[in-house]
């Protein structure tokens, strides 16, 4: 990738306060295009409107890299927030490349919806009913019947999200797998999740879809009744994150590891 701190820059930020003052301090010392025009995107805010900002572009079929910086709370995909030295740091900015999952969900109507998920895809029950999903590799059944809460796929880059919440397994950026991962399983008692090649297709059906309504979420997308859900990583349109070399994303997944 050509040297970032010499590309065309838009500044886009959170609503909150936090936001909107660190994007006064910035726009005080530095030059920046609108969006359209950006060649490299600086965003203030927390890892949720990092998300939004990766959506927005893929929805707008204009993908560029993307250096945040924490306005929000945990800030796992953001780097620390500082007004002073942002063309320096963009110099010696790491760049990480994430494929994003898509999401391909038939309703119950036999509506088709897609959507795709930086993070991971959930399937969650609707009602105090237990879901129960038939749980497909590639076209061929591997569990029958999944008796659970929900289930969920998460890219590297989000495993220590939503998936590491459900116990699910925390993985390396350059693994190519995706975690699957139950949430609250009930039956097989002892299946925890698998890790699967991310070149794979999973499957999910929702078995007795209108007594047990089952929702898909990819990331904050959410569909409603769902019959069936496909999920395969889409390398049409891979992201690029950027940064500090002290602060990088692939060092804090490895300390996640050992996190207490």
């Amino acid at each position: 990738m050509s040297d970032p701190s010499t590309k065309k820059m838009a500044l886009v930020a959170s609503t909150t306060a936090n936001g909107q003052e660190a994007e006064t301090l910035l726009r005080e010392r530095y030059d920046f295009v609108p969006p359209e025009e950006a060649e490299l995107i600086v965003a203030l805010g927390g890892d949720g409107f990092m998300l939004y900002t990766l959506h927005r572009m893929l929805n707008r079929g204009r993908v560029c890299p993307v250096f945040g910086m924490n306005r929000g709370t945990v800030g796992f995909l953001m780097n620390e927030w500082r007004s002073d030295g942002l063309i320096e740091r963009l110099e010696r900015a790491r760049p990480f490349t994430v494929a994003p999952l898509e999401m391909t969900a038939e309703t119950v109507s036999g509506a088709i919806v897609k959507h795709h998920a930086i993070n991971e895809v959930s399937l969650l029950r609707e009602t105090r009913q237990t879901a129960k999903i038939e749980v497909k590799i590639n076209d061929r059944v591997v569990l029958p019947e999944l008796i659970c809460d929900g289930v969920l796929v998460s890219t590297p880059a989000g495993s220590t999200a939503y998936n590491l919440s459900a116990q699910g397994p925390i993985l390396p950026l350059s693994s190519k797998l995706m975690a699957l991962t139950p949430i609250s399983p009930f039956r097989p008692r002892r299946w925890s999740g698998a890790l699967i090649q991310d070149d794979l297709k999973i499957g999910f059906r929702v078995l007795d879809a209108v007594k047990r309504p089952v929702s898909a979420v990819a990331d904050q997308h959410e569909v409603r009744d769902v019959a069936t859900v496909e999920v395969s990583v889409d390398r049409t349109d891979t992201l690029t994150l950027l940064f500090d070399p002290e602060h990088a994303l692939d060092d804090r997944i490895v300390r996640e590891q050992f996190a207490a």
